[in-house]
């Protein structure tokens, strides 16, 4: 073998065994949902289909933001708090608010609709960009696992819809509010303001 095809054959060894690795690398990364176990507090290690296409999106995605999640209904009289959700959003996004939102038919059946009326009716009638997702349960034993941990760290299950939870940028439970308690209250808000404050 001339030493030419010798030195090929070495650096196609190398280049596959690069490859390999770089594939190893991705494969453990999606496999953590695009976080690290270490940077992913436990709460937010889960899964649930977005509401616009049913993709799986990874909570892990939102790690070192504040949260504030909430059960949400089309067909209810907290209805119109979406609008001020949605501002919440706009206002404190760049600071690293996110609110996400999770349609239920637990309470009244007032959100009796399939994924696509209930994404069309968000943006349409409230101008929601903030994240939501597919219809879930989000009280009794069946509740989802997020909002049953929020439940347990909290020692409150959603009594009604538009019940709101905020997450601090460590990952973990800071309070809970009632359906009642709307968006741009200043008990809301000046707990968004402090958690914002915090580093994750």
């Amino acid at each position: 073998m001339s030493r030419y095809k010798h030195l090929q054959r070495l650096a196609c060894a190398a280049l596959v065994g690069a490859a390999a690795l770089f594939s190893g690398a991705l494969y453990a990364q999606a496999a953590s949902g695009g976080k690290g176990a270490a940077t992913c507090p436990a709460l937010l290690n889960k899964t649930f289909p977005r509401l616009q296409d049913d993709a799986p999106q990874n909570l892990c995605q939102y790690a070192g933001k504040v949260l504030l999640v909430v059960n949400t209904a089309s067909y209810c009289g907290f209805t119109p708090q979406y609008e001020g959700l949605e501002k919440l959003y706009a206002d404190y996004s760049a600071q690293g608010l996110v609110v996400l939102g999770f349609p239920s038919n637990d309470f009244g059946e007032q959100e009796p609709g399939k994924s696509k009326d209930i994404a069309d009716f968000c943006y349409n009638t409230y101008g929601v960009k903030f994240p939501m997702f597919a219809k879930t349960v989000v009280s009794g034993k069946e509740a989802n696992p997020l909002f049953a941990e929020l439940i347990k760290a909290g020692g409150s299950a959603p009594r009604w819809n538009f019940y709101k939870y905020l997450i601090g940028r460590d990952g973990k439970f800071i309070d809970s509010y009632a359906s009642i308690t709307t968006p741009q209250s200043s008990r809301i808000t000046g707990d968004i303001k402090k958690a914002l404050a915090q580093q994750p």
